[in-house]
């Protein structure tokens, strides 16, 4: 697809799906689910919901973490992660909207050890668009998508969710 929108409902369909199989085969009890700010958090409350987990929702927000910070400078949003418990022990269910280099999910890594040692990460992603430069893969993905040089996707939301793939000037 070179432009347009994609429906995210299938893909959240096909996660949520994934995501209670997994938790099922790996027999994991009362997860931690935490959303990567803001996309992430997005696809995470959705996600949340249609799982019926128990502890609250945990929001990241990785903008210190990031390995490009020095060269895109200080993000004017930037917001404190909220935690609902300690990871320490913890079965985290950590979410992305899109996985593309691996960057986001290495910064979100380093953040979620300083809050301790969970016991394991299981990574879902709405899309992954296999452009990797760090050695990451998600344990749930949505689909995936090939994207020219020239395009970009954005996930848009929060009610509704949408996916656009643009074309770069």
């Amino acid at each position: 697809m070179l432009s347009g929108t994609l429906s995210v409902e299938a893909l959240l369909e096909k996660i949520s799906s994934e995501t209670r199989a997994q938790i099922i085969q790996r027999e994991i009890e009362n997860p931690l689910m935490i959303g990567i700010r803001t996309g992430g958090a997005w696809i995470a409350e959705r996600l949340h919901q249609d799982l019926d987990i128990e502890t609250p929702l945990g929001v990241l927000d990785i903008s210190f973490y990031r390995d490009d910070f020095t060269q895109v400078g200080l993000n004017p949003k930037v917001q404190p992660s909220q935690l609902p418990c300690p990871v320490e022990g913890r079965h985290i269910l950590l979410v992305d909207d899109v996985v593309m280099t691996g960057r986001t999910i290495r910064a979100a890594l380093n953040e979620l050890f300083d809050y301790g040692r969970p016991a394991s990460v299981m990574l879902i992603t709405l899309l992954d668009l296999q452009r990797r430069e760090l050695p990451i893969q998600a344990d749930v993905v949505g689909g995936t998508l090939a994207l020219g040089p020239d395009q970009s996707i954005k996930l848009s939301g929060p009610d509704p969710l949408t996916l656009t793939i643009r074309q770069r000037d």
